[in-house]
């Protein structure tokens, strides 16, 4: 444990970087330290560092410099103690497809130092807890997306780990299935489970996370509550037009400058994107700057800032590209 970490910290980091060869540079000197028992975030869009992140902390993947402490334990030092502190779901399916959903989780118990007993007793738990107890004699085949997940995050949970890490545990799920292993992870995290998860889901960090750091290009951008960062905006109201007019920076520099209560707008591949403090008026105000300009719209949305907005205020694109 280094002298900046106190008992509340589970994971610090300390400039850490990861250099891959052709000097791919993945991450960029991260300092981060979560908090016992909170729901952190990593999000980002793909390719920002989130997954060799976590890929470090995790002893996956051996940091270039930089120090990262797990459970008051340095994982480059000392990975075989580190790896019994954590649990680790993975983007991949790592489950073992000869053994049954049961065997999954028993076999892993074992593995762990469990007796028999133990694990048989933990395994039948977190089948009900995981809503998987009428699939246990199945085969990890026969199981959907969905069940497969949570049946790796139970794998996950069986030792007691300190520190549970999950690399865009809902990618590639339906959206129920997607709500059922949030609801999961609420109550993991309502037993007194730390969590750490890297998602480039918008709402999946906003519905989860206490708080959370915004990546890409593998540098931190910003780290605070989803509320505050939203609240960093300075707006309450986003305005989206959408309008094919070719200028359409000149066109946000010019609502900008005539809607009141206007504090931001920025061109984007549809159109523009307008931040305002308050709404009442605006879209009237809108149409007229536009007829002013010559500019056709096709389509008007009023929303509140989201976690998408301070991304692109933050790096000027927007996190699904």
């Amino acid at each position: 444990m280094t002298a900046s970490t106190t008992t509340d910290e589970v994971i610090v980091t300390e400039n850490l970087t990861k250099v891959y060869p052709g000097d791919i540079l993945a991450v960029d000197g991260l300092d981060l330290s979560v908090h016992r028992g909170e729901i952190f975030g990593l999000l980002g869009p793909n390719g920002a560092g989130k997954s060799t992140t976590a890929g470090m902390l995790t002893t996956r993947v051996l940091p270039t410099s930089g120090r990262a402490i797990v459970g008051g334990v340095d994982v480059v030092a000392h990975p075989a103690q580190a790896k019994r502190l954590i649990g680790v779901v993975p983007q991949s399916n790592t489950l073992d497809r000869a053994l049954t959903v049961y065997e999954n989780l028993y076999f892993h118990g074992r593995f762990f130092g469990m007796s028999s007993k133990q694990s048989k007793t933990e395994s039948l738990r977190l089948l009900d807890q995981f809503r998987l107890s009428e699939r246990a004699k199945a085969p990890v085949l026969a199981l959907s997306g969905g069940m497969a997940q949570r049946l790796m995050v139970a794998r996950a949970v069986m030792h007691r780990p300190s520190i549970l890490f999950l690399d865009e545990p809902t990618a590639g799920l339906d959206p129920q299935s997607r709500i059922a292993l949030w609801e999961i992870l609420s109550e993991l995290h309502g037993e007194g489970q730390t969590i750490l998860l890297t998602t480039h889901y918008m709402e999946e960090a906003d519905q989860l996370c206490h708080r959370l750091a915004i990546i890409d290009h593998g540098r931190m951008l910003a780290l605070d509550t989803p509320e505050r960062l939203k609240a960093s905006v300075g707006a309450d109201t986003i305005v989206t037009i959408s309008t094919d007019t070719e200028d359409r920076e000149a066109f946000a520099t010019r609502l900008r400058s005539s809607i009141p209560g206007a504090t931001g707008a920025s061109a984007i591949d549809s159109g523009v994107r307008l931040e305002v403090q308050g709404s009442h008026g605006v879209l009237p105000a809108v149409i007229a700057v536009a007829d002013e300009a010559g500019v056709a719209i096709s389509d008007l949305r009023l929303d509140e800032p989201s976690l998408e907005t301070v991304f692109i205020k933050l790096t000027g694109k927007d996190l699904r590209e």
